[in-house]
């Protein structure tokens, strides 16, 4: 037999009942991202060019030589922006600032702690990150989401069995928040920035990054309609 219809708030024959599910999974990241910021800086436009070529050339072999443990790299734009002298008359260039940033996603997360290190030793070499996540495809958000659904199912059931009555229908189902991880971001636990152009005495020790555990959450609203409650 099929429900009454009913209006937004329900009818005496059909009430409506609007409950809420949430769900929070726990679950080891998959990937880590690192960011990797090489500057350069000169009194002309080609030395900059020039000097920011050769480190970001060192940067992508340094994090090429992981092989498979590193998934994916991207290299961003590049700037070279000219730098004016701050007083005097006209357009006067004193010298140029070149930026180039790249991404790098790695699955060994053994091999990020050293690379890490390794490109924080580069000069002029700016690390950020690591950013934790899971990969796309991952199952977890959808069994997040799933346990949302039987959450609100649950409420639904034990509302309605407060009321002497029982769930008839399921009128809507709404995601009321797209999937959340937390934490989306662990910085460094040092500074990953070298300045000096000389080279360190000894190897530096690689950094302790510990990948967090991920909570994957999910959160739905869902209306049902219910018989009405036995008198």
């Amino acid at each position: 037999m099929t429900p009454p219809a009913t209006s937004l708030h329900g009818t005496p024959d059909a009430p409506l009942l609007t409950v809420r599910g949430e769900a929070e999974i726990d679950a080891e990241p998959e990937i880590a991202r690192i960011g990797v910021t090489v500057t350069a800086r000169g009194r002309d436009r080609r030395t900059t060019l020039d000097d920011l070529t050769r480190r970001n050339t060192a940067a992508l072999d340094l994090v090429k030589s992981y092989g498979d443990a590193v998934e994916h790299v991207t290299t961003g734009s590049i700037s070279i922006t000219p730098e004016l002298t701050p007083h005097g008359r006209g357009e006067r260039v004193r010298g140029h600032h070149g930026r180039l940033h790249l991404t790098a996603e790695l699955t060994d997360f053994t091999a990020l702690a050293e690379l890490t290190t390794r490109l924080a030793d580069l000069e002029l070499t700016r690390i950020d990150g690591p950013w934790w996540s899971l990969r796309p495809e991952s199952p977890v958000p959808a069994q997040a989401r799933r346990q949302a659904v039987h959450e609100a199912l649950r409420r639904a059931r034990e509302y309605a069995d407060a009321l002497g009555t029982t769930v008839a229908a399921l009128v809507e189902l709404t995601d009321t928040g797209d999937d959340h991880t937390r934490p989306g971001r662990t910085p460094l636990e040092r500074g990953a920035r070298r300045t000096a152009l000389a080279q360190p005495e000894e190897p530096p020790r690689p950094l302790d990054l510990e990948p967090p555990r991920l909570r994957v959450g999910a959160q739905v609203t869902a209306q049902f309609t219910m018989r009405p409650p036995r008198v």
